[in-house]
This record gives structure tokens, C-alpha cells and sequence, in this order.
């Protein structure tokens, strides 16, 4: 495996603003507590210790323990984190369908290497890897569908409320259609990884899935959705519903951020909490009387009540997921795709308005794997790796044009052209200057014509090459599935044709680099054993 790395501003497939926070972190400084280092974690360190009462350890060590009550194997050992100077570092996602898409398993891994990274800069302190599963989301339609192996795979659940609650009986259909792309010598890695795949709900399937991927390297899973936990955040939700201080806190953070020219990625709401139960996660309003949320009310004293004795009928929106994070959790920096990262900005404000410590925040590595089958075409049409970001209309005119005889090579015409323009407009200027105008449309004419007989001779040189104008296609859409990026739709099972799971993770592993902000680019160029 060749590992290199590109900036990812020069590979041109990211966003203006995703380059400007990756690679100009200086400009986000105004919006966050710390901008992310080596050094600031020392600080962050010391803050966080300060803030993170040994009450919450213990709530949050016996909310754990019976997360984990079902899972025996590699089990973790979760009495750490009741230690003062233990912390974690986090990083969250929906529950996606198996192990996509592939930056599911980059952001965990990436996670799991910032820890241990940071273990060994801060030997006198313990910093433990965290996984948050975004288990109380509602929009099933976004975790319904991966792709594995370019095949488009969906679980129509049916079902409605927080998606951690679905049952999971749609599932067994799907991992059976999982198992038949892989042959009877290639399931050893495969099967468990299925197996593992099951529980009472989504949420514990998820639980068990992860863990039997990252258990072994000390990862720890979070679910939100617990009544200890929400007793802890209890106290927010209250005086979110009394004053609505994270509504007034983001906007005024998004006049300051449109005025920087950054784009706003979530805008705050009057109250930004749900009430939830089995089948429902509804808004939660303001009305004349009190609150009401679906065809649900209450009277304020009512609603009140309710968060005093059970605050788990209430969820965050992505507005105050964070805060409720940050909350529960003694930890130190949450990493996160380049999306929410631009909402993490935001939101710093809300954390002041609530007295929670703002983490250190960073966009996650981003990866292209460039798998051994997509090398051999590339080697086959003589395609260096750095020309994969070019748009596919060049890279099929460059190639043509690169082997095509002296037919394609348009030198003599441009030369010819040019004097022949020029030598138009010096003729009718010399006649009538007051000819300029129609001496510039002359010349832009026959311009034109020659570009219409140059791009009429490159496509009849390409029908000439058809079988390196499929491989380019086949290659970018590889690499770049629907013109976007890999990483995001295609499945990492994708990349375990042979069913070999843990060995592929060890690769991706010894690639990422948390402290770097290139776009991290992994070739085969070898058989994997």
C-alpha cells in the first residue's frame, strides 16, 4: 500500500469554505475556544478537569455500564473514565447501514489514532476514544440506502420516532443480500461481522456492530438517548424551554460569520429540543397557553414538571446535540466531517450562554482509495494519480491529444490564425478606424471556426480510442462516484472484495494522520495476502 497525501484545496473537489476552515484555521479563531493543536490540548486539559465534577464521572460510568450490559467480549474497562484524569476524545454519526459509508470507519479510526497520539504526548493522563451514536435522529431516509460494491441497497424500516428505537427486523433480508456478494472461501471475516449486526433495536445493533469492529482498540460507544445521561443535561433543557438562549446566542455568531463570508450550515429555532417517545419525535413549540409538540400540550408548569421527572422525553436538535455532548462527557475535542464542523462554529456561543466548555473541533482526514483494479487501468493508460482530480472532459482531450499523431498537434493553426487576425484588424484599421468593432467580430468568427474544426478532429480522434475513454470513465467513477467523493457513498465493505476486513482497517489505520490536513491518498500496489 503506497500512502501519499494531496492539499485539499489543489485537489479541487472540496468546497471554498471546506478549504478555508481546513487549511486557514487563523480566521476561525474568534469562534472557537482553541483552535486545534498539539499545544492547546495541554490547556484544553486543564479546563476540562476544572469543569468535569466527579458526580458526573460516576453518572456517566453507571449509564455505560448498562449500555454495555449485553456485550461479554473485549468488553472495556469502563471504571477509567471515573478516574479525574481520564478524558476522551470524540467523534459521532448516524446509524448507518453495516460499516458506510467509508468515512463512518475513517472519523472512528481517526479517533482511536488522536487518542493514542495524544496518550503518548500526555503519559500522566489517560484519554480515551469515543464513538456518539446519533441515535435519536428521525430522518430514516438519510441511514436507509449504502452502496456496496456499486450496488444500491436499502432497509425500508417503516417506522417512525428515533431511529436508535426501530426494530430491526428488516435487516436479516438485507445482511443475507450482504453475505451473497462474498463466496463460501470468503466469509470467515465476513459472517461474524453480520452476526455481530443484531440486537433488540437499531441502536444495539449498531452498539454491537461497532464494537466488534473497534473494540479491540479501546474505542467506547455512547448512546444519548439514557435517562441518566438526560438528567445530567436536565438543567439546559429547562432553561431552554424557559428562555430560549441558544436561538438569540447562534444569531448573533451568524451575522458575525456572514459578514467573514462563511455560509451558514444550521440556523437555531425558537426552542431547539424535540419531545420524543416510542414512534414520535416531535418539535417542541411556544404557545399562548404553554408548549406543544405534534397534537401534544402542556401547560408551562406541566412541561416543567415533566423535565424534572423524566428528562428523557426530550432531544436535542443538532443546535443543542452538542452542548448535551460536551455535557455528559469529560472531552477534550470532537472530530467531525467538514459539514459539521462549519455548524460547530456556530454554536459557541450557545456553549457560553450554558456554561459548558467549548471543545477543541477539527475536520476529520479525508480519504481516496485507489483500489488495485482501478491502478492496473491507470497504469494501462500511463495516468499518474494527481491527474484522477481532473476534470473527466480534460483528462479524455489530454489523453487523445497526448497519443494521437502530429494530426491533433495545433500548433502551425494557432500560429496561422493569430497572424491571420492580426493582420485583419491591422488591414481594416488601416482602411477605417471606425471599423474596429466589425474587425473584432471577424476575427472572433474565425476564432470560433477554428475551435469548431479542433474539438470536430479531437472527438473523431477519440472514437480512435474508445477502450481508454471507457477506462477513464471507470476510473473516475470509482473514485469519484456521481462526481462526489468516494468516501461518502461508497461502503467500506467495498473495499473487502476478498472478505479481508481487519487487515484493511489496519491499512487505512496506519494511514490516517490526525494532525494533517491533506486529503490522504491510499494506492494498492501490491496483492493484499
Amino acid at each position: 500500500m503506497q500512502i501519499t497525501q494531496i492539499n485539499r484545496g489543489e485537489a479541487g473537489i472540496f468546497s471554498e469554505q471546506e478549504v478555508r476552515i481546513i487549511h486557514q484555521q487563523a480566521e476561525m479563531e474568534k469562534y472557537v475556544q482553541r483552535l486545534f493543536s498539539k499545544e492547546m490540548f495541554t490547556h484544553q486539559i486543564e479546563a476540562k478537569q476544572f469543569e468535569f465534577s466527579v458526580e458526573k464521572r460516576e453518572i456517566l460510568v453507571r449509564a455505560l455500564k448498562s449500555q454495555y450490559s449485553s456485550i461479554i467480549t473485549n468488553r472495556p474497562d469502563l471504571d477509567r473514565l471515573l478516574v479525574p484524569n481520564s478524558f476522551t476524545v470524540t467523534t459521532g454519526h448516524q446509524l448507518t447501514l453495516v460499516a458506510g459509508p467509508m468515512y463512518f470507519v475513517v472519523k472512528i479510526l481517526e479517533v482511536i489514532k488522536l487518542a493514542e497520539e495524544l496518550n503518548a504526548l500526555h503519559p500522566e493522563i489517560d484519554i480515551v476514544p469515543v464513538f456518539w451514536m446519533a441515535s435519536e435522529d428521525h430522518d430514516f431516509e438519510e441511514i436507509q440506502t449504502t452502496n456496496i460494491f456499486n450496488r444500491s441497497m436499502s432497509v425500508d424500516y417503516k417506522q417512525g420516532g428515533p431511529v436508535g428505537r426501530f426494530s430491526i427486523e428488516k435487516l436479516e433480508e438485507f445482511k443475507a443480500e450482504v453475505l451473497d456478494f462474498f463466496g463460501e472461501d470468503k466469509r470467515s471475516e465476513i459472517e461474524p461481522l453480520l452476526n455481530a449486526y443484531a440486537g433488540s433495536n437499531l441502536t444495539d445493533a449498531t452498539r454491537n456492530l461497532v464494537h466488534h469492529l473497534f473494540g479491540e482498540r479501546g474505542l467506547l460507544i455512547v448512546d444519548g438517548d439514557d435517562v441518566d445521561l438526560k438528567r445530567v443535561f436536565a438543567p439546559i433543557i429547562l432553561e431552554e424551554l424557559k428562555t430560549g438562549a441558544s436561538e438569540a446566542a447562534v444569531l448573533k455568531t451568524n451575522e458575525s460569520l456572514e459578514k467573514d463570508g462563511f455560509k451558514l450550515q444550521v440556523h437555531p429555532r425558537p426552542i431547539n429540543l424535540f419531545y420524543i417517545e416510542n414512534g414520535m419525535r416531535e418539535r417542541i413549540k411556544r404557545t399562548e397557553t404553554g408548549f406543544k409538540a405534534g397534537d401534544r400540550n402542556w401547560t408551562d408548569s406541566e412541561m416543567f414538571d415533566l423535565v424534572e421527572k423524566d428528562a428523557s422525553h426530550f432531544s436535542p436538535n443538532v443546535i443543542l446535540r452538542t452542548v448535551y455532548q460536551e455535557c455528559v462527557l469529560p472531552n477534550l475535542a470532537y472530530i467531525g466531517g467538514a459539514g459539521e464542523i462549519s455548524y460547530w462554529i456556530q454554536l459557541k456561543g450557545v456553549f457560553d450562554a450554558y456554561k459548558i466548555l467549548y471543545p477543541i473541533i477539527q475536520v476529520r482526514n479525508s480519504v481516496l482509495w485507489i483500489d488495485k483494479t482501478t491502478m492496473k487501468r491507470m497504469e494501462k493508460i500511463e495516468m499518474d494519480w494527481k491527474e484522477v482530480f481532473k476534470e473527466i472532459d480534460v483528462l479524455k482531450k489530454e489523453y487523445v491529444q497526448a497519443n494521437s499523431s502530429d494530426e491533433l498537434d495545433f500548433s502551425i493553426l494557432d500560429e496561422l490564425t493569430s497572424n491571420l487576425t492580426n493582420e485583419m484588424m491591422e488591414r481594416t484599421l488601416s482602411v477605417d478606424p471606425n471599423m474596429k468593432q466589425f474587425a473584432e467580430s471577424e476575427t472572433t468568427r474565425v476564432e470560433k471556426q477554428l475551435e469548431g474544426l479542433k474539438a470536430k478532429l479531437v472527438k473523431a480522434s477519440k472514437g480512435k480510442h474508445e477502450n481508454a475513454m471507457k477506462s477513464i470513465e471507470t476510473i473516475k467513477e470509482r473514485l469519484f462516484p456521481n462526481g462526489g467523493l468516494q468516501e461518502r457513498s461508497a461502503n467500506f465493505l467495498s473495499f473487502c472484495a476478498d472478505g479481508v476486513i481487519q487487515e484493511r482497517m489496519e491499512e487505512l489505520y496506519a494511514a490516517l494522520d490526525p494532525f494533517s490536513e491533506n486529503l490522504i491518498v491510499l494506492m494498492e500496489t501490491e496483492s493484499v495476502k
